[in-house]
């Protein structure tokens, strides 16, 4: 593992598959441009629209993003994580996918999100992710990147399970990803704290890409794409509107964290 730069990536997307895809071009160029040799998109980077437009569209979602993702990798010569589109399974429904595709545009790594958002909110806001997302069976892949590390996949809502993250860790991973479209609602009280949690039980890089902003009526994100250290230190945060968080991933923070707080090293319950 070396030192490098890695970018979360913050959107606004919208029911519009063309302009998503746009969006999420320009701000990997940009991130390029700044020096990040990692690029991490959020949830829904390439549509965020009503469940059913989803569904109905989830064939081409499915197809163009994983192209992009390939696409773009290649021609930048980064790593990039396609944070979450659409994938039709055999019943109907899609899986909410994650793809990791490095630099020659081949497939990394891929996680179907196990944990689906189906909260009934306060703000008089409900979700039901499990309408048309079938949820994963199978515990997220530790990707061993020689030159960027050990690389554990989550998404969103999977960042209010530590298990899940405890995994990773076990299977060796320094930097989490949590790509999200993480609600305005809950947002303001748990997102960050969620994260540095994550961070400081396993001693973890987290990129977590965000979408932010409002996408129709009824639907706003919280935003704060943010890369947080091992010892939970808040390194970079894209505040509130499209952007990137830009931070150095740190080989020699993360051993010293570890040597200094080793209590991964210290665990009974395993």
């Amino acid at each position: 593992m070396k030192s490098y730069l890695a970018a979360a990536v913050q959107m606004n997307s919208q029911p519009d598959l063309e302009k998503n895809l746009a969006q999420a071009e320009d701000l990997i160029d940009l991130a390029v441009r700044q020096g990040a040799e990692l690029v991490c998109l959020p949830e829904n980077f390439s549509f965020l629209g009503d469940e059913q437009a989803k569904l109905d569209q989830a064939e081409t979602i499915a197809q163009r993003s994983e192209k992009f993702l390939k696409t773009m990798a290649q021609r930048y010569q980064i790593t990039l994580l396609g944070g979450g589109f659409p994938v039709p399974s055999e019943t109907g429904k899609v899986y909410n996918t994650a793809l990791l595709v490095g630099s020659s545009g081949e497939e990394l790594s891929r996680y179907e999100k196990v944990h689906l958002f189906d909260v009934n909110l306060p703000d008089g806001n409900t979700y039901q992710e499990s309408k048309a997302v079938l949820a994963g069976m199978r515990l997220p892949p530790v990707y061993p990147s020689k030159e960027l590390g050990h690389l554990g996949l989550s998404v969103c809502y999977d960042v209010r399970f530590p298990e899940l993250y405890r995994h990773l860790s076990q299977m060796g991973a320094e930097v989490l990803f949590v790509p999200a479209a993480f609600t305005a609602y809950t947002g303001k009280d748990h997102w960050q704290v969620l994260l540095q949690a994550r961070a400081i039980e396993n001693t973890c890089y987290v990129i977590a890409p965000a979408q932010t902003g409002k996408h129709n009526a009824m639907r706003q994100s919280h935003g704060h794409a943010v890369i947080i250290d091992p010892w939970g230190i808040i390194l970079s945060d894209a505040g509130d509107q499209p952007g990137i968080a830009l931070a150095a991933i740190e080989p020699a923070r993360l051993e010293q964290v570890r040597r200094q707080m080793p209590s991964l090293n210290h665990r009974v319950f395993v």
